[in-house]
């Protein structure tokens, strides 16, 4: 959600020359109308629709749906781009902006991450998804020239509002591409990583989204994000320092650090059925924000959603990044290719364009899953996901620092270290974002340089190995408190003779693959914490995003496994508290244990498939 405000932002500062040639192409080819489409209650919502001037022919609906903004607002002004890309503008399709029910300039009352009643009150009763029915049904019947065929769109939020358009959805709507969408913020999205809060992306979003008549300008005063969230202490101590008890979502989360029926009601994939429309679910590997809802909201469709057709789409990027052209590389990687770029050309346009406008010459083979493989650096398509001949294999750790297919001999030993909430182990070795869109592709040697980090490692590969699907870690773990996170790395790591740039030596680099905490207590279920017995070994077991990720002949792979990591992860006290109200003295050091070897020894499990 942060970085798609932050876009949004940094295109209403600045408009630069080549912006400019933009907006006059579109102010030349396009008609900008305002309408408040009224909603089954009265309440009317603020859009904006750019009709081609061009009326010789009919034209397909693209339609965006925001609590951001759909600036620039008034009849004489114009964006940059309309649509997905700027050959959707070039082709001609009335392009349609629209700011959801109390936001902005439209009516009706705002609530933040709005759930699917399910069940209605009556025929004036309304929801988000109510809301794009009747929006999409007014623009067939009202906007002139329009061929009858919708198709939906958005990113992150706008991608969580294009999902629910497709429940009890409208006859017209045809097409719809969920993008990053906040599928299940209660678990795996932006809030709630299995039980742990994500301070920094937290903070910094809701620090800028705040109701409407609130005006709060938050300033850290530090470029050091560490350093700023640190000092700021316990969570308890952010309303305080910057909301005031004046910002309803920041106190909704903190109110709800269970996975209750706060979260669950909110959850998209449970309400995926009956879908009448094709379906693209994208999504990047690198996703700091939105990972695990699409993953689930693309599960949901193919199991029970009903959807004619639905492919999920992977590239190598950050939350958003395909939204943009280019796409050769992310932080220190090159992936040899503009891989936005190919994605707009080959997919979502033909995806679109086939739906909206049918014809057998614009007709595109999609398959289940069109993904990017990294390491190897290539595109791939799959008829199912996970692959059907994906193996399950188990990575063994053992406690001389080792990680094997072959599961360790002799007696269980664990290796231990000691987990200070006052030396917190950072995300990152920079100073700046505590949470950088490019995190999970840096170099994590920083952190296997720490005592308070167990590091396991494999011998070099013979051969390739390529893992396709989610990540299952398996631990046995005991602490000296009563409540500790354990954050799980699967990491790749380069050969030493690597070639590097002085920027970047690429020998030994030990790039992440995936990473994911799980905030201990929650380990019998994300709505029963239940307390560490002292000393006392428990298995902890949960699942990680799915990958497609080739490990290179020669490269090694590595697991990193600690308990924090700061301040992506808030702090939790290593005892068993309600972390949002603990106070500092609640904090203290814990001896945390990983058990290696025997029936129950730690273990991580992937699926992988033949080279």
């Amino acid at each position: 959600m942060k970085a798609i405000w932050i876009i949004a932002l940094a295109f209403l500062s600045l408009i630069p020359e080549a912006m400019g040639q933009r907006i006059n192409f579109i102010r030349s080819h396009y008609l900008k109308q305002d309408y408040y489409i009224p909603m089954r209650d009265g309440v009317g919502l603020f859009t904006s629709v750019y009709s081609p001037r061009d009326t010789n022919r009919q034209y397909a609906i693209m339609m965006n749906r925001s609590p951001y903004s759909i600036a620039p607002y008034g009849v004489t002004n114009y964006p940059g781009s309309l649509g997905p890309s700027e050959a959707f503008a070039r082709h001609g399709f009335i392009f349609v902006y629209q700011d959801v029910r109390g936001r902005h300039n439209s009516e009706g009352e705002y609530i933040d991450m709005p759930g699917h009643k399910r069940h209605f009150s009556g025929p004036t009763d309304t929801d988000e998804t109510t809301d794009a029915s009747d929006s999409i049904n007014w623009l067939v019947r009202h906007i002139p020239n329009n061929n009858g065929r919708v198709g939906l769109w958005g990113i992150s939020y706008n991608g969580f509002y294009a999902a629910q358009a497709m429940i009890d959805a409208s006859p017209y709507l045809k097409a719809d591409s969920p993008q990053a969408p906040m599928g299940d913020e209660g678990n795996g999205d932006d809030i709630y990583h299995n039980g742990a809060f994500f301070l920094a992306a937290n903070f910094g979003f809701y620090s800028s989204f705040w109701p409407r008549n609130v005006n709060v300008h938050f300033n850290a005063g530090t470029p050091d994000d560490y350093d700023f969230y640190l000092r700021m202490g316990p969570l308890s101590n952010a309303q305080d320092l910057c909301f005031k008890h004046l910002n309803p979502y920041w106190d909704d989360i903190l109110k709800h650090p269970n996975y209750d029926e706060f979260w669950s009601s909110r959850a998209l994939g449970p309400v995926m059925t009956n879908l009448i429309a094709p379906v693209l679910v994208v999504g990047g590997w690198h996703d700091t924000e939105d990972l695990a809802g699409t993953f689930k909201l693309f599960q949901a469709i193919r199991e029970h959603g009903g959807a004619p057709a639905a492919t999920l789409v992977m590239g190598p990027w950050s939350h958003g990044q395909w939204g943009h052209p280019g796409g050769e590389s992310l932080g220190n990687l090159q992936f040899g290719s503009r891989t936005c770029d190919y994605f707009e050309k080959n997919i979502q346009y033909p995806f679109f364009l086939q739906a909206l406008e049918p014809d057998p010459s614009n007709a595109v083979p999609m398959p289940v899953a069109w993904l990017f493989e990294t390491g190897k650096n290539e595109w791939r398509q799959f008829d199912s996901w996970p692959p059907a001949n994906a193996v399950r294999r188990s990575l063994y750790l053992s406690a001389d620092g080792k990680v094997s297919f072959e599961p360790p001999t002799g007696k269980v030993k664990f290796d231990e270290y000691v987990s200070d909430p006052a030396k917190p182990v950072p995300v990152t070795s920079e100073i700046g974002d505590g949470m950088p869109g490019d995190y999970m592709t840096r170099d994590q040697r920083f952190a296997a340089r720490r005592p308070d980090v167990l590091v396991y490692e494999s011998e070099p590969l013979t051969e390739d190995m390529i893992v396709a699907g989610p990540i299952t870690p398996v631990l046995r773990v005991s602490t000296s408190g009563t409540d500790s996170d354990f954050i799980v790395k699967l990491i790749d790591v380069y050969p030493d003779d690597t070639p590097g740039t002085r920027a970047v030596p690429f020998g030994g680099y030990q790039q992440m693959v995936r990473g994911e905490p799980f905030r201990g207590k929650f380990r019998n279920g994300l709505n029963d914490p239940q307390p560490f017995v002292r000393g006392k070994p428990a298995k902890i077991e949960f699942i990680m995003p799915d990958v497609l990720h080739d490990f290179r002949k020669g490269h090694r792979i590595m697991v990193q496994i600690q308990s924090s990591w700061f301040p992506m992860v808030d702090l939790n006290p290593q005892r068993f508290e309600n972390i949002p109200t603990a106070k500092a003295s609640d904090f203290q050091r814990a001896t945390e244990r990983v058990y290696c070897g025997g029936p129950d020894g730690t273990r991580i499990d992937v699926l992988t498939i033949p080279q």
